[in-house]
């Protein structure tokens, strides 16, 4: 056998009996996912007691054993890099970081190395059991590179499908904190606004009435008033790109530091300088969410970096 390559044993439950082979096998097998089942009964990699199985649709019947053969996961074609990283939770399944500003999410143009996804390379070798066969992080969700809290991380099929099924399903717990401009008036509130590319920059989101703008709401609450700034916490019903930072701009209250939707006279630039805060004010302070493969509820909070807490008490009322 090739190095690398595994094998599974997969017996057909009582609880089994009956279903599609597909659906049998990812319900015994707790790390693969359907749809990567299907993949390696087409690449041949799924054999019964006849020979191969290559027809997702047979019904299996209780006692029925396959043989699964794993490929080793091909590695991602990015470096692994020993950047440190703050851990707040990891099992065999997942990992949930709580990222700093300043460290880009996914290699891109312009930030091809230096990346979370090159950390996790590091810390997580030889246990990516690989997202579609690829030994990678699987990334379902991302904060701005600015932005910094937590962020949870699939390590395998399953969970990666999990996790991005509650993002997509809204059920994710998410809530921020951010230092917003100006003395928000009420208690709480919910924005509900279409956010898309601003059509007269590309590099910015908008709030945008069009069919190709998507669904975006934000719950807010006051948390303290401050000295020309409020305290907000906002909970994200939905997850798209510069939502609370588009958001909260819209109502006349951009996120302090904002280098892109604060306009241009930003508030208490005098105060930022001085405490060389050049960042929006948003920190991802808390994550829960049902582990996909425990079942488990999960919930994390993380404190406000030195730099944001910093800025708290230097506008302290």
């Amino acid at each position: 056998m090739d190095r690398g390559v595994s094998t599974i044993e997969a017996r057909i439950t009582d609880a089994a009996h009956g279903q599609r082979i597909d659906k049998a096998l990812a319900d015994v097998v707790a790390d693969l996912s359907r749809e990567r089942i299907k993949a390696l009964m087409a690449a041949g990699h799924v054999h019964g007691t006849d020979g191969p199985v290559a027809d997702g649709k047979r019904k299996v019947t209780a006692g029925q054993v396959f043989i699964i053969t794993l490929p080793a996961a091909v590695p991602l074609d990015t470096v692994a890099q020993d950047i440190p990283l703050v851990v707040a939770y990891e099992d065999d399944h997942l990992i949930v970081v709580d990222k700093p500003a300043g460290l880009v999410v996914h290699p891109a143009a312009g930030n091809l190395d230096g990346t979370l996804v090159n950390a996790l390379l590091h810390h997580c070798a030889g246990k990516l059991s690989g997202i579609g066969g690829v030994a990678r992080p699987g990334i379902v969700h991302r904060i701005d590179k600015d932005t910094s809290g937590l962020l949870v991380v699939a390590k395998n099929d399953v969970t990666h499908e999990g996790l991005a099924r509650q993002f997509k399903d809204h059920s994710i717990d998410r809530r921020y904190l951010a230092i917003a401009a100006g003395r928000v008036l009420t208690s709480a509130g919910t924005i509900d606004a279409p956010l898309a590319r601003s059509p007269s920059d590309r590099k910015k989101m908008a709030i945008v009435h069009s069919p190709t703008a998507k669904h975006a709401v934000t719950h807010f609450r006051k948390l303290r008033q401050l000295n020309g700034a409020s305290l907000i916490e906002c909970r994200l019903e939905t997850g798209r790109t510069h939502q609370v930072r588009v958001h909260m701009a819209s109502i006349g209250h951009p996120l302090l530091g904002d280098p892109v939707y604060a306009g241009r006279r930003p508030a208490l630039k005098a105060q930022l300088e001085t405490l060389d805060f050049a960042r929006q004010a948003l920190h991802a302070a808390h994550l829960g969410f049902i582990h996909p493969v425990t079942k488990n509820a999960l919930s994390f909070d993380s404190d406000l970096p030195a730099d944001m807490q910093e800025l708290l008490d230097h506008l302290h009322v």
